[in-house]
């Protein structure tokens, strides 16, 4: 897996990236997901909050590429879910777990808190009113990258009934968040082995995790099945927490692309 960014900066330009795979599949790699930077500029990194891995460049003048190739050993086999799927109470929740339950920049808990508490109060606590919620977001949202909007937010997504992955699982979040599931947004790859053809072009993936039964457990609106070769790169509270770059200057995006298959 891996990718090839290129961005043109006008004038020198710092950047703030989360381009690497999670520490938690560490014992997975095989050949690690080194961030190649052309032409060459010094590279710092650091742990963000959250525990991601983040690195800071200065870009010149002109154009400037991003690019890893990583091998990864990872199951053949999809998904499974964990054996246990209980709801836990808001009181005895860890303190980690807190900070998941609130509203967040792209995830208005206060907008859509009465909304799901009319759609899913009813449903069986815990793993069943996730995957309620997961099913109600895939069928309320059509997919099409020309509904992309960076600024949009989960209410506009359900206001609005299309998007892209962050939309489904932006509103999946924060429907889980406003039934006080704690939920957190995931970003990564996803590769397509198992799913029929045709393939879309390939693209990071967005996905959330919801603790339950003692554990953060994954779940995916937007394909709403099981998949094959899905590797985590960043968890945060929204996709605000995880953007693969931050740019502080004028930028433009000349190539994006992304590759995850098996070898």
């Amino acid at each position: 897996m891996g990718y090839e960014l290129i961005y043109e900066c006008e004038q020198p330009t710092p950047m703030m990236l989360m381009l690497n795979t999670h520490f938690s599949r560490a014992e997975h790699v095989l050949s690690a997901d080194l961030l190649v930077v052309d032409p060459p500029v010094p590279i710092t990194q650091y742990r963000d909050s959250f525990g991601n891995l983040c690195s800071r460049i200065v870009a010149p003048k002109g154009l400037i590429s991003l690019s890893t190739i990583a091998l990864l050993d990872v199951s053949d086999q999809p998904e499974t879910r964990e054996t246990s799927g209980q709801q836990h109470a808001v009181e005895t929740l860890p303190d980690e777990c807190l900070v998941f339950l609130l509203g967040s920049r792209y995830c208005e808990t206060d907008l859509l808190s009465d909304i799901a508490w009319k759609l899913f109060s009813t449903t069986p606590p815990g793993r069943e009113r996730v995957q309620a919620i997961c099913d109600y977001v895939h069928a309320h949202i059509t997919f099409g990258y020309e509904f992309a909007r960076p600024t949009k937010t989960a209410f506009q997504a359900w206001q609005e009934r299309k998007g892209v992955c962050r939309d489904f699982a932006h509103l999946a979040v924060a429907l889980c968040r406003a039934m006080n599931i704690p939920a957190r947004y995931c970003t990564g790859y996803i590769s397509d082995v198992g799913v029929p053809p045709p393939h879309s072009a390939m693209d990071f993936a967005a996905w959330f995790e919801a603790y339950l039964g003692d554990s953060w457990q994954t779940f995916d609106p937007r394909n709403n099945v099981p998949r094959i070769g899905r590797v985590l790169m960043a968890r945060g509270r929204d996709a605000a927490d995880v953007a693969i770059s931050n740019t502080f200057g004028p930028t433009k995006l000349i190539k994006f692309d992304i590759h995850c298959e098996p070898v």
